[in-house]
Parts: C-alpha cells; structure tokens; sequence
C-alpha cells in the first residue's frame, strides 16, 4: 500500500531511501529527523521484543543514540517496485524522510528509481531536493517522462542559488518549496519555473514567518501566471494558524493535476 500523507499539496509517499544529513537553515528543526527518531526507537523496541520491526528497520541504520540524523542513507530496495503495485492513479512525494540526491546515494540506485518510475505513466512523482547541483550533474543519465517533477527547496536568500542548478536539469516540470520561509526572497526570476510552494515552518521551535515576505512571492507568481500553493502559516499550533491568506486559500496545481481533479 501507498504511505498517505497529510502534506496539502501530495497525495502519497513513496520512501525507498530513509536518511540524510542537514545542509542549510531549513534543516534545523526537520519533521523527518523527528519522524525517524521515534520510527527508530520503534523498531528497537520491536526487536527486543523479539518482533519484526518491518520498513522501520531502516531507520534504525540513520539515527545517532541522540536521535538525530548520522548522515548516513539506508537503500531500501525492496521499496524500490511499490509503485508498481498501485493501480491507481495518485499524486507521489518522492523520499518524504531523505532526499534522493544525497551524496551517499548511488547513482545506480538513482537510475533505478527512475526506471520504475517511467513504467508508472499513471502516476505524478515530485521529488523535492535540497540538492539540485547534484542533480543537475547526473540529469544527462536519467531518463525524464513528463510525469516525473523535480524541485528543489529555497528557504532564505542564501538557498536562491539552488534555482539555477535546478533550471539546468532535464526535468519537464521544475517547482520551488519556498518552506520553511525564514526570511525575505530577492527577486529571483521565475522563468523556467512551473509552481510554487510557500509554507511556515511548524512545530517545536517554530521560526516565523511573516505575511510580506509571502505576499511578495505570490504577487510574482500571479504577475507571472505560475501557480501559487499557500501550505500554512505553521507555527506551533500549525492548525489553529491555517492556511488562509488574504481572505482565501491557494491551492494552484500544475495544469496536467489540475486538469485530473
């Protein structure tokens, strides 16, 4: 079965590689770490007890004893076909807990992931990497279906340098995850850009985000006709804050999903 997901703009997730390693300020307060911690202790949990810890086995290889990222990546490659097992059309979040560009994870691998899921037409892949240097390096070596997406995330200023190195890849339908905003964006150009997505950072330790700096990056997209997908506000009481601004959600998809809804 497909890992639903609570993430507004997705539908599942699809996790054949658990790990990573903090690169920016957007990782500081990482909802994965946080997920594989206590998915870690599970299993070890499991095991004392003489069960089988199942997919959360992995994550007992990419936690430290302080419950934190190690660095390392655990293949899972018995997830590797999952995808094709589900016949039914759905919107996928690509390594939802570690990032299919990481540095440790082989190229092989990253070939292998894609074959699968260029023999999934009837799905929607959005990969999300802090990492689109590296996958800018390997683009030649991938093969591209128009179902496969790739974004990369931009949390303040000194991540905007990513978008370039995204522009540069082979991927049909490019995206930003401006989440957690944590700062005012300059005016990076949007060209060569399908969608993007704003969203605050929520729970312990929440940073804040404040409404001009989003205001600032819808007006861009709405001048420019690229659709704007508002998350949240975040925050500690993430659903107490919601997801309205201005008086309505933002919900704008990339045509092909639109046009499926």
């Amino acid at each position: 079965m497909a890992q639903t997901t609570t993430i507004e703009w997705t539908e599942s997730t699809w996790n054949p590689v658990n790990g990573c390693r903090k690169v920016s300020q957007g990782c500081r307060h990482c909802y994965a770490e946080r997920m594989a911690m206590r998915l870690a202790a599970m299993a070890q949990a499991d095991i004392a007890a003489g069960r089988n810890p199942g997919k959360k086995a992995g994550y007992v290889h990419v936690v430290d004893d302080s419950g934190q990222w190690n660095g390392e990546v655990f293949l899972d490659r018995k997830a590797l076909e999952e995808p094709l097992r589900w016949r039914s059309p759905r919107v996928i979040f690509v390594n939802s807990m570690s990032d299919l560009f990481h540095e440790q994870v082989p190229v092989d691998f990253i070939v292998a992931a894609f074959a699968i899921m260029n023999r999934c037409a009837q799905h929607t892949f959005q990969i999300l990497t802090k990492r689109p240097k590296r996958a800018c390096s390997l683009s030649r070596q991938l093969s591209w279906a128009s179902n496969i997406w790739l974004g990369t995330s931009v949390e303040n200023a000194a991540a905007v340098r990513r978008i370039q190195h995204l522009r540069q890849t082979d991927a049909k339908l490019k995206f930003l995850s401006i989440e957690p905003l944590l700062g005012p964006l300059p005016r990076f150009s949007l060209a060569d850009i399908d969608w993007v997505i704003v969203g605050g950072e929520s729970g312990p330790g929440a940073r804040p985000m404040k409404p001009d700096w989003v205001r600032s990056i819808r007006d861009r997209c709405v001048a420019r006709g690229v659709p704007f997908f508002f998350k949240q506000w975040g925050g500690v009481e993430k659903k107490k804050n919601g997801r309205s601004l201005d008086g309505r959600t933002w919900d704008e998809m990339p045509l092909s999903i639109a046009l499926r809804g």
